[in-house]
């Protein structure tokens, strides 16, 4: 698998399946549409610092995507919850790992910036 490959693996496709197929009103449209740009555009910072590899920079990318997503949380009534965190924190930590970072077992990269 390779970094550009997750672009189609984002947690939003699994959210907007589950909005249809489970009528839930959990999730809006303008909510995944939000979390879909944000990791978008981790995606891609992470593409431009493969080469490099950078760790430093790779975090960076980490901290600011959080960050994000904390935003997009707050601004859609929470609905990141224990399962959406678990699938976004995934998501996160496979990405930055294709990107080159080495990440120590069952640590949680996003821990320290979250708040969902």
């Amino acid at each position: 698998m390779e970094l550009h490959d997750l672009f189609n693996e984002k947690p939003t496709k699994l959210w907007r399946e589950r909005m249809i197929e489970e009528e839930e009103d959990f999730y809006t449209e303008e909510s995944l549409l939000s979390c879909d740009k944000v990791l978008d555009d981790y995606l891609n910072r992470l593409l431009s610092l493969q080469e490099s590899k950078t760790p430093e920079k790779i975090m960076k990318a980490v901290e600011e995507t959080i960050l994000a997503l904390n935003d997009v949380n707050d601004e859609h009534d929470y609905f990141i919850e224990t399962s959406e965190r678990e699938e976004l924190a995934e998501f996160i930590d496979k990405a930055a790992r294709l990107a080159g970072l080495e990440i120590e077992e069952g640590h949680d990269i996003t821990l320290e910036w979250r708040e969902w």
